[in-house]
């Protein structure tokens, strides 16, 4: 397994993260936005501001910096997937280092949520995600690793996802 460290920070305005992946020998070939970026490796966020699991969004980055960005709503037997949503206004941003790949994601409030959140008393249900395909693996040998593990070899658990705290 290769480390991922997850950082997040957060202004009026927006919210920041940087993922940095240790990775022997990163790859990716989709280069076009909203593509299946899951079937290689990339890293991704899921944002429920609201905290019900009834729908959240959900942001993908892999390492030639191609962005997948959706919002899931669930329906009775699953979830419906709507490609259509993006983030307006977001950064993203991602390089290859020595020894792995970084990637960061500022994402504006203003495009998951009315008001932005307020230090001290917002909480939200969030979860990062990495898959790590070494070499190109076929799907049934990917490491999948989760802030808050799902318990599953599947992430959209919202139910699973830890609680973000905007402090001051």
């Amino acid at each position: 397994m290769q480390a991922t460290r997850v950082r997040a920070a957060w202004d009026a305005h927006t919210l920041r993260v940087l993922f940095d992946c240790d990775d022997a020998r990163p790859w990716a070939t989709l280069r076009e936005r909203d593509a299946a970026l899951w079937t290689e490796e990339v890293v991704e966020i899921f944002i429920d501001p609201v905290g019900d699991g009834a729908s959240y969004f959900e942001i993908e980055i892999n390492p030639l910096g191609a962005v997948c960005d959706l919002v899931l709503r669930r329906i009775r037997n699953g979830w419906r997937k709507d490609f259509a949503w993006h983030v307006a206004g977001l950064r993203a941003h991602a390089h290859w280092r020595p020894g792995g790949w970084t990637a960061e994601l500022v994402i504006p409030f203003a495009a998951l949520v009315p008001e932005s959140p307020v230090a001290g008393s917002t909480n939200w249900r969030v979860n990062f995600f990495r898959i790590d395909r070494p070499g190109g693996t076929a799907e049934s040998a990917a490491e999948l690793s989760a802030w808050s593990p799902t318990g599953l070899r599947n992430f959209h658990r919202p139910e699973r996802f830890g609680s973000v705290h905007f402090a001051e």
